[in-house]
């Protein structure tokens, strides 16, 4: 890219407002354009990164990173991009906003915007944020970039006219959406990499975005990123729909990924949440509140068309299940639980946490879900990961592409045909008056849905359930929760030993299903806490 010094590029701005090629609603003192416009589209990005992934990576270069390194959590988001700087995305009306660097974010990342096929790089000056004047970020040279990107709601009234963010990219291969009740929780992410193998986990990183007009209907964006690792180089394009409110979002995701060297666990459409504990386990932490969780659940739609759900749980040590499928229709990190008396969190609000379902596009051929959860003894840190994982590894040279959906909504989707699970309960085994047997316990499972309504005990509904590893103690009981319109599923179950052992039940009416499968693992008695 041919350059032009600072003082240029600051002369030129007048002559770049009269000619129009600023974005619209932008103030003179807006981010800059650096450079002349280069021509740019999704092909040229591909043609990049598969350039890239052919020559030995090479570690991002942190401009003033002792600097950065001073600037702390709470320095970090004291630093404020001002609400009269932001830049609206050319060809909409979507204002956008970029974040500083700190020491969690201290790779630069290069932001571009995008116009007639035409892209101009936006440069970093300290101007466009407000920060305290004993702020390090006071001291950095103005070639240390940006950390991420949001794109802001337009909300006449607020300063400047500038809302809420409804989607932004931050760390890594990280970004998410609020969700219908604008309300952030669990995450995206551009790729895994060996994710959950006790070993190092890569983050590949998105190095550079391109932001500019929607490119499918229905979408207010559209973002282009580089995605750079020791392990792979990619383009991906991300047309995101927002901010309508009370309804879901949806980002569509088109990758392309270039190995250059063997990847043992591939994780494609990853999701990250977070998990502490909810009303099956409870015993794992001394809080007032009831549950805490960005999500509940782990929900599958197979390709052979089986609906499966799977609660989250905190263990006691990583644990990684894999679901065996091929061209799965879909899959998701869900939060189904939006009961506000279940949480009482009036903070954060747990309750009105999205949910994210995944929705292939195309051939994905055989592989597996695949759910990760890591011990937590709070809830600052994600410790839930879901992804697909293809069935052969890539290695060196290899080429692959996925195109799928993601959809930020309240829950997934509910299945037509069947119950689905409400709520899962966990605790000591035996009946009430009788001695407590060691070592068992008992599983509750309800389930609601309009497959279940009018359906009474002498309808010859049963509850299924088999045990892998462990033996079933007494029968399973399957019996409608009186003045509700669930039914509820219970067995006690013991362990063959300290090993949890794996959990499936599901109700059944003849032949038919009349629920989803739930699945789990499971320990029992003093093991839980």
């Amino acid at each position: 890219m041919s350059k032009m010094s600072r003082r240029s590029v600051l002369a030129s701005v007048a002559g770049l407002v009269a000619a129009g090629m600023l974005p619209r609603g932008a103030l003179a003192n807006v981010p800059l354009v650096e450079g002349e416009p280069e021509p740019f589209d999704f092909d040229r990005l591909v043609a990049r990164a598969r350039d890239i992934a052919q020559r030995p990576y090479v570690a991002p270069k942190i401009a003033a990173e002792a600097e950065i390194d001073k600037i702390g959590y709470d320095a970090h988001w004291q630093i404020r991009f001002r609400n009269d700087a932001s830049v609206t995305v050319p060809g909409t009306d979507a204002p956008m906003q970029l974040f500083h660097p700190g020491r969690f974010f201290k790779e630069p990342v290069r932001v571009h915007l995008v116009e007639n096929g035409q892209a101009r790089e936006v440069i970093y000056d300290r101007s466009y944020f407000d920060m305290p004047q004993d702020s390090p970020a006071q001291a950095l040279p103005h070639d240390v970039g940006f950390a991420g990107l949001r794109i802001m709601r337009r909300e006449p009234g607020r300063d400047a006219g500038i809302g809420p963010d409804w989607i932004s990219f931050l760390g890594a291969s990280y970004f998410r959406t609020d969700g219908p009740e604008r309300q952030y929780g669990l995450s995206a992410r551009g790729i895994a990499i060996n994710t959950g193998l006790g070993g190092s986990e890569e983050f590949p990183r998105f190095s550079a975005f391109w932001v500019g007009p929607p490119e499918a209907e229905g979408d207010t964006v559209t973002i282009w990123a580089l995605l750079e690792g020791p392990s792979v180089a990619g383009a991906f394009r991300i047309g995101a729909q927002g901010p309508a409110d009370g309804t879901a979002k949806v980002t569509r995701v088109s990758n392309r990924l270039f190995f250059r060297e063997r990847v043992q666990r591939l994780g494609i459409a990853p999701l990250t949440s977070m998990y502490w504990f909810s009303e099956r386990d409870h015993i794992l932490a001394d809080e007032w509140r009831p549950e805490v969780h960005d999500s509940d659940g782990l929900a599958l739609h197979t390709g052979r068309g089986e609906r499966i759900w799977r609660p989250l749980r905190n263990p006691g040590e990583v644990r990684v299940s894999s679901f065996l499928d091929r061209n799965p229709r879909g899959f998701g990190l869900i939060q189904r639980d939006r009961d506000f008396e279940n949480y009482q969190d009036d903070g954060v609000f747990y309750d009105r946490r999205p949910s994210a379902w995944i929705e292939p596009e195309g051939d994905w051929g055989p592989g597996r879900v695949q759910l990760v959860e890591i011990p937590t003894q709070d809830e600052a840190s994600d410790n839930i990961v879901a992804f697909w994982s293809p069935q052969d590894g890539p290695g060196p040279g290899t080429e692959l592409a996925f195109d799928y959906r993601i959809t930020w909504a309240a829950r997934d989707p509910e299945p037509a045909s069947v119950a689905w699970v409400q709520a899962t309960r966990q605790g000591q085994g035996g009946r009430p008056g009788k001695e407590i047997p060691e070592g068992v316990d008992t599983m509750v499972i309800d389930f609601e849905g309009p497959v279940l309504e009018g359906l009474t005990l002498e309808d010859g509904v049963e509850a299924v359930v088999s045990v892998d590893g462990g033996r079933l103690v007494g029968e399973p009981s399957a019996r409608p929760v009186l003045g509700t319109r669930r039914w509820r599923l219970a067995f006690d179950f013991a362990p063959d030993g300290e090993a949890p052992c794996g959990l499936r039940a599901w109700l059944r009416r003849g032949d038919a299903a009349l629920s989803e499968t739930w699945v789990t693992e499971a320990v029992t008695g003093r093991a839980r806490s």
